[in-house]
C-alpha cells in the first residue's frame, strides 16, 4: 500500500480540521446571536445572515422524511468520509484531489456533529436576487462543494495522467 507523507498528511489535516472548526465556531455564533428565522441584512437585496434548520441534505432533500433520514445521513457521511480517508492514504487522488477530499471530510464532520447535537444541520448563509433564493445553506456546505469541484478538477487531470500512462505500458 502507497502511503502519504508526513508534510502532507498534516496538510490534509489541517485543511478538514480548518474546515471543521470554521464551520462549528460560525453555527455557534449564530446560534448564540440569532433567534429562528430572524434575518440580518448584509447586502442589499443579495446577503443575509439568518437562522434556519436543514434536517435533510443539500436543498432539503428528504427534510420530511420523518426521521429515519438523520440516521441515513449520518451512515452515508461515516461511509464516504472513510473511503475518503482511505483513498487519501493509498494515493488514490492527485494532490489537489486529497486536498479536496480532505475539505469534503471536515465539513462533513461539521455537519454530522450538528446532526448529533441538535438533530438537523444548522445553516445560515443566504443568497438571493429580488424573489429569487438560493437555500441557505454553511460553512461546512462550501468546502464540501469546493472540495467535491476539486475532486473533479483532480478527476480530469489525474485520470489523463493515468490514461497516458497506461497507453505507454
Amino acid at each position: 500500500m502507497l502511503s502519504i507523507s508526513r508534510r502532507h498528511a498534516a496538510l490534509y489535516v489541517t485543511v478538514a480540521l480548518t474546515a471543521l472548526v470554521l464551520d462549528q465556531l460560525s453555527k455557534w455564533s449564530i446560534l448564540r446571536h440569532f433567534d429562528y428565522r430572524e434575518r440580518l441584512n448584509i447586502i442589499p437585496n443579495f446577503f443575509d445572515l439568518t437562522l434556519v434548520y436543514n434536517p435533510g441534505a443539500a436543498f432539503s432533500f428528504l427534510a420530511g422524511a420523518g426521521g429515519w433520514q438523520k440516521y441515513f445521513f449520518l451512515l452515508l457521511a461515516v461511509v464516504i468520509c472513510s473511503y475518503l480517508i482511505y483513498a487519501i492514504l493509498t494515493r488514490q487522488f492527485g494532490f489537489i484531489g486529497s486536498l479536496g477530499a480532505a475539505a469534503v471530510i471536515g465539513g462533513a464532520i461539521g455537519n454530522v456533529i450538528d446532526r448529533l447535537i441538535h438533530g438537523h444541520v444548522v445553516d445560515f448563509l443566504l443568497f438571493y436576487w429580488n424573489e429569487h433564493y438560493y437555500p441557505a445553506f454553511n460553512i461546512a456546505d462550501s468546502f464540501i462543494c469546493v472540495g467535491a469541484a476539486l475532486l473533479i478538477w483532480d478527476g480530469f487531470k489525474h485520470g489523463k495522467t493515468q490514461k497516458k500512462t497506461n497507453e505507454t505500458i
